[in-house]
């Protein structure tokens, strides 16, 4: 990334492509799921929109270039997710499933495993969708423990050439794919005798196997296809685990670096549409005074606060995705900060914004709460920063020779 931190013509072109895409398609999906109040329904509605994304070459542009996509740099994804989270973030979080499942297949995939698993996301129609069942319903934080704990629940077990999966998953977008009979690919984390391990299941594997317990919900990102699923008797190739057997907390790990960066982006979205709105309000509402509410200082240092954090979480989003997708070494370090930061100062900044529009910002029909709830997703989705991404720090803070200039490169 250039530190003028100019755009490029390229990323000017790319920034009106999907604005375009997002006011000519997305912000019409994001009304009708608002509308919708079956969490299954709305989030079909999204399918015929992802078509025409598809068709445009936008899932091409989410597969790195090595690996036959179109996928450029950090910023250009930062780019276009901003522009279409701040219509519809359930949409990209949906169509972004790839980005996490086949993040494994990149970094320890065979050349065989790599060609088949990615086909499916080079194509120029249709709504293929691909799915980390990483998370189980009892809880994932602890996810790589070893006996007595319980840690992972889902197990492989051998079968001659194949492993059969078994188990339960939940939260991924799109466990169930778009019919109930799973997506394109899934990679699951599962229990192997070799210890945590990745195995990919394929559609013609989980179809009739896979069953829907629940889809959730949620009261932001609420046209996410979320579900609890069951995987039960899934049979897989004995070729279609990743890498080694107990090599699955690292490649997990690493999976979720860049989507933790990219939450950092989602929190600016949030921002940049709260504070728009926050704005307008306080540059044209009296609220029975003389003034604009703007004319009052506390209300113009929350505005004048809130736009200096969101330039910051974005700049900071930028350097994380560009650094986790570059392979830049500081790049788990920054997509922390970024996850952690971004997310919680998104739900900081929203909810000082509510505070100066008052209490018809409590009103549904007042759009300040639906950016409230999605921002309220973003400390707790691809890990809690609690229970997760925190402790990941604190991981990093104790090593031996940890530098805190190196990832701002001024060691």
């Amino acid at each position: 990334m250039s530190v003028s931190f100019t755009l490029s013509p390229a990323q000017e072109q790319l920034k009106q492509a999907a604005r375009q895409f997002a006011d000519e398609h997305l912000r019409d999906l994001a009304a009708a799921v608002r509308a919708e109040p079956d969490p299954r329904r709305r989030a079909l509605l999204a399918r015929p929109v992802f078509e025409k994304a598809v068709g445009a070459g936008f899932l091409k542009g989410l597969i790195p270039a090595p690996f036959g996509g179109a996928g450029g740099g950090g910023v250009d994804a930062a780019i276009l997710i901003e522009e279409w989270a701040a219509q519809s973030p359930d949409f990209v979080i949906s169509m972004a499933g790839p980005l996490i499942a086949l993040a494994p297949v990149y970094e320890a995939g065979t050349p065989a495993q790599v060609r088949r698993f990615v086909a499916p996301f080079l194509a120029d129609a249709g709504a293929p969708v691909a799915a980390m069942a990483y998370s189980e319903p009892e809880g994932s934080a602890n996810f790589d423990a070893p006996p007595p704990a319980e840690g992972t629940r889902t197990v492989a077990r051998p079968d001659g050439d194949h492993w059969v999966l078994d188990g339960r998953k939940q939260w991924a977008s799109h466990l169930p794919g778009w019919d109930g009979d799973g997506p394109e690919i899934m990679t699951v984390v599962c229990r192997t005798p070799g210890g945590i391990s990745l195995v990919v299941a394929e559609r013609e594997h989980l179809a009739g196997h896979i069953e829907v317990e629940e889809y959730l919900d949620l009261p932001g990102l609420a046209g996410c296809l979320t579900a609890r699923v069951r995987l039960h008797g899934v049979r897989v190739p004995r070729e279609n685990l990743i890498g080694a057997e107990g090599q699955g907390p690292a490649l997990t790990r690493n999976a979720f670096v860049a989507s933790g960066a990219s939450i950092g982006t989602f929190a600016t979205a949030a921002m940049r549409q709260a504070f728009d709105v926050a704005l307008r309000f306080a540059t044209t509402e009296r609220r029975g005074g003389a003034d604009p509410i703007i004319a009052h200082q506390a209300v113009s240092d929350v505005l004048a606060d809130a736009k200096g954090r969101i330039e910051a979480v974005r700049l900071l989003s930028w350097r994380a995705l560009d650094a986790a997708l570059s392979g830049d070494p500081a790049g788990p370090e920054l997509a922390l900060h970024a996850k952690v930061f971004g997310s919680e100062t998104a739900v900081d900044v929203i909810t000082s914004l509510v505070k100066i529009v008052g209490v018809t910002a409590y009103d549904t029909a007042f759009p300040l709460l639906r950016y409230l709830n999605d921002a309220l997703a973003y400390p707790v989705i691809e890990g809690s920063n609690t229970g997760v991404r925190r402790r990941q720090l604190q991981e990093l803070l104790r090593g031996p020779g940890y530098d805190p200039l190196a990832a701002s490169g001024m060691r």
